[in-house]
């Protein structure tokens, strides 16, 4: 079945293609994170639920997206890189419709779990299409445009769906995947060759499954801890069983002989340093589009449609450079783009920690979206040529699963982990402040058991208009003084992801990549060939 097709370079005919159902396909995936975390707080009102709830809303989904995405790549080294492509958007869109009609929080959760195994499949699947059907020469620009349109199509997803949000319902937020879905299916079975890996064998399903529950179990542990305390049982419980469920991960990959995250890859230094980057950088990102759209709409008073419209130019930058940036490397080598991004990124987020309660969107809040943004677009293309130039390229997909899997895992842990340090500092601001208005014990008492919804709360009836006033002013500040802390927090993570950039990545990568595919298949013939760069591999 495997030499049925080969996986060689496609016909400019069908490199058009291959793009333009990549690019629908990922922003699918895309799309519904951004969307989402619009109509995050229109979810916890509709359904009346704490912020752990809402964090189950995006962690579900990256859950099962972060642990499975390993497998969606090795399945289509095996099965075709098309076929498993397609059946990750068959499922994203089914579950897309039961997320839009479920009628609970727990149906809306789960929906959001099997969205998450489609995506599993059809996020590696666009990457490793499009490093299959491009040549190293031309592999770099083709990315730099994948990303750039993903991020185009991912910055009119908020815009819309903001908009749907609030002239429809937050379930428009999952309806808007279906047209999408119907269009990356048919342009797919139309226009585009199959491919698959010629060494690819057997899928590493125990490895699936001990990853699932690892990380599982470390997220349920780390969100459960704000409502349970450390000291619960169901806490300590999970955290050990993720805990020794990703030891055991870890040992069994290093002993079956098809394993999902084969751990020879990591022998280049590159590929190394740049999932490392991916981890520090994608933490302080995934964090990030948790926490602003709550801010911007629950404290700054922003309606839906604004908050989407608010991270838009820092879309547009990406798909303005985003080309660009994909050729850097050939210009400047690899190592400049993923230290000076970073470090760009990393005044973004302090400039987020700026801005106070009432502040106006284009003094305070546009400089700081304009910073990150342009710190993003130095090094998205970039670091995602790094990955795939780093490895043989019969591991494509298998690299790009990696990599899809340390940017979504650190995105997971990153509002597990740093959710948790949120709603501390929130809690300690506004006990702080509460304390100075002299309430009735029993409205105390009844904040701060609400603490837990963070700038969701509402406001106990019975309090005179001016007390009102104040209280609602203390929670606003409280949510604010934690977000400053932890956007510092994402600072210090990029600036870490500049740090590792300088010292693991390599200027030439085609070194590394040579280095990679011998260690994984030593019989391979090392004849020097172009690189992405346009330099001949070293010996």
């Amino acid at each position: 079945m495997r030499s049925g097709v080969s996986a060689v370079p496609c016909g400019p005919e069908s490199g058009a293609w291959v793009l333009a159902a990549a690019i629908l396909g990922s922003s699918m995936a895309f799309i519904d994170s951004t969307v989402v975390n619009v109509a995050l707080p229109a979810i916890q009102a509709n359904f009346h639920t704490t912020v752990v709830s809402v964090q189950w809303v995006v962690e579900s989904y990256g859950l099962f997206l972060g642990a499975l995405i390993l497998v969606g790549g090795s399945l289509g080294d095996l099965f075709g890189r098309r076929l498993v492509f397609l059946a990750g958007v068959a499922i994203f869109a089914a579950a897309s419709a039961g997320c839009g009609t479920a009628s609970t929080i727990d149906r809306l959760i789960l929906a959001r779990s099997i969205q998450g195994v489609g995506a599993a499949l059809l996020v590696p699947g666009s990457l490793a299409m499009i490093s299959a059907s491009f040549n190293e020469t031309t592999r770099g620009r083709a990315i730099g445009t994948w990303s750039g349109f993903t991020a185009i199509t991912t910055a009119i997803g908020p815009v819309l769906g903001g908009w749907m949000l609030a002239h429809t319902s937050w379930r428009w937020a999952f309806f808007i995947n279906l047209p999408l879905a119907a269009v990356v299916m048919v342009i797919s079975l139309w226009r585009i060759p199959e491919s698959r890996s010629q060494v690819a064998e057997r899928v590493d399903w125990w490895g699936g499954f001990l990853a699932t529950i690892g990380l599982g179990g470390l997220v349920n542990g780390f969100i459960e801890s704000v409502d349970l305390g450390w000291k619960n049982p169901l806490v300590i419980v999970s955290l050990l069983v993720g805990l020794g469920a990703l030891i055991g991960f870890m040992l069994v990959e290093a002993a079956v002989t098809s394993p999902m995250l084969p751990l020879a890859l990591f022998a280049s230094r590159s590929f190394a340093g740049a999932n490392l980057v991916t981890l520090f950088l994608y933490a302080a990102i995934g964090i990030f589009f948790f926490l602003f759209p709550l801010d911007l709409i629950q404290v700054q008073g922003y309606s839906t449609t604004a908050t989407g419209a608010a991270i838009f130019p820092m879309i547009l930058l990406l798909f303005f450079l985003s080309r660009w940036s994909g050729g850097l490397i050939a210009r400047y080598g690899a190592r400049g783009p993923l230290v000076i991004g970073p470090v760009v990124a990393a005044l973004g987020f302090v400039l987020f920690a700026v801005p106070s309660v009432g502040d106006t969107y284009w003094r305070e809040f546009f400089p700081a979206v304009m910073v990150l943004g342009f710190g993003m677009a130095i090094t998205v293309a970039p670091l995602t040529t790094v990955v795939m130039n780093s490895i043989s390229p019969d591991r494509v997909g298998t690299a790009s699963g990696i990599n899809n899997a340390v940017a979504r895992v650190s995105g997971v842990l990153a509002i597990a982990v740093l959710g948790i340090v949120m709603f501390k500092a929130f809690a300690s601001r506004l006990d702080s402040s509460l304390v100075r208005f002299s309430l009735p014990p029993a409205l105390l008492e009844q904040l701060q058991g609400n603490e837990i919804k963070l700038a969701g709360m509402q406001v106990p009836a019975g309090l005179d208009p001016s007390a009102k006033a104040a209280v609602e002013a203390a929670i606003g500040e409280a949510f604010v003084f934690g977000f400053r802390i932890v956007m510092l927090t994402c600072a210090g993570l990029s600036l870490a992801s500049a740090a590792v950039g300088w010292f693991m990545i390599e200027i030439d990568i085609d070194f590394e990549k040579d280095r990679a595919s011998q260690a994984l298949s030593p019989e391979r013939s090392t004849t020097g060939a172009p690189g992405a760069g346009g330099q001949k591999t070293r010996r």
